[in-house]
């Protein structure tokens, strides 16, 4: 078995972006299967509109039936802020033998020297940043140094060895926002073709973003952020 990409997030809702940027790397990456993992409580972030079974639901239709993608809601069953390393490090436990690659954005991997324990990471896991254009990778500073000690360009070495690389990858730019489908929604406007229609219907159904819907007293807001993603990859996912 490939690589497992571990691909986190709030998914408040998850729309194309998050879906094609996984699909991208299961198969470039040849991973084994990509796990989406629901964030309970990100640590920088305020909290999800979207309750945490909507969430989890709305992950599961999205993805139902596509190979190779695997829904986890351990971050959901925790208590406490949602810590990469802390996922990581019972993945690692359960999975002794297995590589896995935390699958995170450009403008998060800038962010790394702010989480949690950041540098316990490339002990349980391999790093692959999602890049887009106009973004740099860092060439000085812990990260220009952790890349130079750290990046590799052969993907054959996120499968040959279980942790301690960090491989940028190129994806499809789809500038679809989280935040902007929920006002979009709020508003009285249709998500059409920014989701699947099996989340569309969910969102429909619960109308957790509608107007008289559940919104939270703090939405969630792009920043740093160290739980196993969201928007961890960050296609403008907040």
């Amino acid at each position: 078995m490939g690589p497992m990409g571990i691909f986190g997030g709030t998914f408040d809702p998850i729309h194309f972006g998050h879906l094609r940027t996984a699909f991208e790397m299961l198969q470039a990456l040849r991973f084994g299967e990509v796990r989406f993992m629901p964030c309970g409580s990100p640590p920088h972030r305020g909290t999800p509109v979207a309750d945490a079974a909507l969430r989890l639901r709305m992950v599961r239709v999205a993805t139902e039936g596509q190979h190779g993608f695997v829904v986890d809601d351990r971050e959901l069953q925790r208590e406490g802020p949602s810590y990469s390393v802390d996922t990581l490090t019972a993945l690692r436990s359960e999975y002794p033998l297995t590589p896995l690659a935390l699958m995170i954005g450009m403008d998060a991997f800038l962010g790394l020297p702010k989480w949690y324990h950041w540098r316990e990471i490339l002990q349980l896991s391999h790093i692959v940043v999602a890049h887009r254009p106009g973004w740099r990778a860092p060439d000085m500073g812990p990260l220009g140094e952790l890349l130079a000690d750290r990046g590799t360009h052969r993907i054959g070495d996120l499968h040959q060895a279980r942790s301690g690389h960090i491989y940028i990858h190129d994806v499809t730019q789809l500038e679809i926002s989280s935040t902007e489908i929920r006002e979009l929604v709020a508003a009285g406007r249709d998500p059409r073709f920014l989701m699947p229609d099996s989340v569309r219907a969910v969102i429909e159904e619960s109308r957790c973003y509608g107007p008289t819907g559940g919104e939270a007293s703090t939405p969630a807001r792009n920043g740093d952020g160290d739980d196993v993603g969201d928007e961890a990859i960050r296609l403008k996912t907040s």
